[in-house]
Parts: structure tokens; C-alpha cells; sequence
């Protein structure tokens, strides 16, 4: 059966990314502290279409995260852009270039109608109007028997969360401090929602923490 499978990394006090998200900085201040772990990897470099990179108890936890995907959800906010309405003039076309990292139908959760967009390589951005469950359910039909994986952003994540529908989730704890930014978990109270810590697995400059559901 088709499992939606969350992942995100994540500093010691709770953000995903930093103050001041903008185009020109869509992690915020100091946000690319959460990913250094994984540009170094030879794993996350190839899908990026770089050379280079090193193997380390990381590599396994990226190798597996990427296995079985056959969609991707993600809100407006982590696709990127302007707030608001969709610019017709200069179309965004997300952080990742002409051809993204995806390969498979992406699901972007908006406020805002707009036409899909095909990209190099596989990648098709379609974008959902009518809510999170509206969006699953056709990821889960274009996974075709696949899993789907939830990106996040915070938003996003919240919203799965509360509604129980994340199968698992695999947060990359980062050894830093942001001091303030968009925090996950904010406003999702004090359960994780049927998940269970399955697995915790120590790397060089983070610590990946597997939660499923039994």
C-alpha cells in the first residue's frame, strides 16, 4: 500500500528554515546550516547533477529516502515565488532550475489556479486548489502503487500531521540553533498522531530520527 513519507531537517530549537525567507534567500538567515550535511554527500550531489561527495552513515538514510517515490507534495511556500496570485508576466518556475530534482509529478498545495508546468527531465508541477486531502489523493493515484513524500514546508507538514495521514516521517536533526524562523511543529499539540520512533541513526553533523506508524 501507497505510504505518504514526510522528510525535513530540522535545527536543535524546532526551524526548518530562518528569519527572513525571500526569493533571494528562500532558507532564511542561516537556513543552509540545516543542509550542509547533505551537500557533502555523494547521494544528494549526483541527484542534484554534481560531481563529487562522500559516503557516510548518512548515505543509507538518503539512498532510502529517495527509494519508491513516485510523488511529491509541497506548499506554495517551499515551491517558492511571490505571495499571491500567480505572475502571468514572469511565471515562477521553482527554486531548481529547468530540470528539477523530482522526475515524477510534483502536487503544490495553493490558493491560486494555475496551469501545470512541465520541466526537463520528468518533473511536472501541478497545482492543487482543493486542499491537502484532494492533493494526496492524486498524488497517490499518479504514484501509481509508489509512495509519496511530503517535503514540506512547515505549513504543509502541520497540516498532514494534524489530519493523521503521514505513514512516516524522517526528521534530519541538525546540531544548530536558528533562534527564530518558521518552526515544524507549531500549532500541532502534543501528539505525533500514531507515529513511533522506529529508528535513530547518528552522522557526521546530524542525527536522523525514523518515526512510523506500527
Amino acid at each position: 500500500m501507497s505510504r505518504l513519507r514526510f522528510k525535513i531537517s530540522m535545527s536543535l530549537d524546532g526551524y526548518v528554515a530562518g528569519p527572513s525567507q525571500s526569493v533571494e534567500n528562500p532558507l532564511g538567515l542561516g537556513g543552509t546550516r540545516l543542509h550542509e550535511w547533505a551537500f557533502r554527500l555523494k547521494e544528494f550531489r549526483t541527484l542534484l547533477g554534481l560531481e563529487g561527495g562522500e559516503r557516510n552513515e548518512s548515505s543509507p538514510v538518503v539512498e532510502e529516502s529517495l527509494a519508491n517515490i513516485g510523488a511529491t507534495i509541497m506548499g506554495r511556500h517551499m515551491f517558492g515565488g511571490h505571495p499571491g496570485p500567480w505572475d502571468a508576466d514572469k511565471p515562477w518556475t521553482g527554486w531548481w532550475g529547468a530540470n528539477p530534482p523530482f522526475h515524477h509529478p510534483v502536487f503544490v498545495l495553493t490558493h491560486h489556479a494555475r496551469a501545470p508546468l512541465e520541466m526537463q527531465g520528468g518533473t511536472r508541477f501541478i497545482f492543487v486548489t482543493s486542499g491537502i486531502q484532494s492533493a494526496l489523493e492524486q498524488a497517490w493515484h499518479a504514484a501509481a502503487g509508489k509512495d509519496v513524500c511530503l517535503a514540506g514546508g512547515a505549513h504543509a507538514a502541520q497540516q498532514y500531521l494534524a489530519a493523521g495521514l503521514v505513514d512516516e516521517m524522517e526528521i534530519n536533526l541538525v546540531p544548530t540553533l536558528l533562534g527564530s524562523g518558521e518552526r515544524l511543529f507549531d500549532g500541532v499539540g502534543d501528539s505525533l498522531y500514531g507515529l513511533h520512533l522506529v529508528r535513530t541513526v547518528a552522522a557526521p553533523g546530524v542525527t536522523h530520527l525514523k518515526f512510523a506508524r506500527p
